[in-house]
Order: structure tokens, then C-alpha cells, then sequence
């Protein structure tokens, strides 16, 4: 299981961080996306399972993020996945994960 490199750790941390500055009405994050933030940020083993559900994530939500503005509950859940970085992470883990299942 792969570990998430220092960019998607930081980006979820930062989501996190402006998360926490928010007013409640303000901040965003599903359970779930608030569980993968902490353990993206941590840096925890991230499962095949997980890698498709970032990759789920990312493709359904790309139009709410605006870099912009972090403030927005659409930029701080994009965040709360890893960002941009988590993105491109996730997309090369599942490539990697893909091809290794055709090798078989």
C-alpha cells in the first residue's frame, strides 16, 4: 500500500487548517472526507480501495474547486482529498494498480 507523498500530505493538512478557521456554517467535509484528510495528513498507508474512492472523488468534484478561494466549502473539501497533488497521485496509483492487474 502506498504512502501519500509530502504535497498531499500538506493539502490535506492545509484543508484541515482552514477548515478549523471557518465558522460552522462554513465548513465543509463529509465524515468520510474529514476521516481521509486526518489520514492523509498522517500519512497512513492508503489502500487500493481508497485510491479509487480518491479518484471517484476527485472526477465528481473538479468543478467546486477554486484555487481561488480556499475559503469555500468546495475548495476545502478539494483540499481535505489532497488537492491537485492527491489528484494526480491518486490517478498514477490507480494506473500503477490497473496495469499490475493485467500483468496477472
Amino acid at each position: 500500500m502506498p504512502v501519500p507523498p509530502r504535497a498531499v500530505r500538506f493539502n490535506a493538512q492545509k484543508g484541515l487548517d482552514i477548515r478549523a478557521e471557518q465558522t460552522p456554517s462554513n465548513r465543509a467535509g463529509t465524515p468520510v472526507g474529514l476521516a481521509r484528510a486526518r489520514d492523509l495528513a498522517a500519512g497512513v498507508n492508503v489502500s487500493e480501495e481508497t485510491i479509487r474512492r480518491m479518484v471517484a472523488f476527485f472526477n465528481r468534484h473538479q468543478q467546486n474547486w477554486d484555487p481561488t478561494d480556499l475559503t469555500k466549502k468546495g475548495s476545502q473539501a478539494w483540499l481535505l482529498w489532497g488537492g491537485t497533488a492527491g489528484r494526480r497521485w491518486a490517478e498514477a496509483e490507480l494506473r500503477k494498480i490497473e496495469r499490475e492487474q493485467q500483468n496477472r
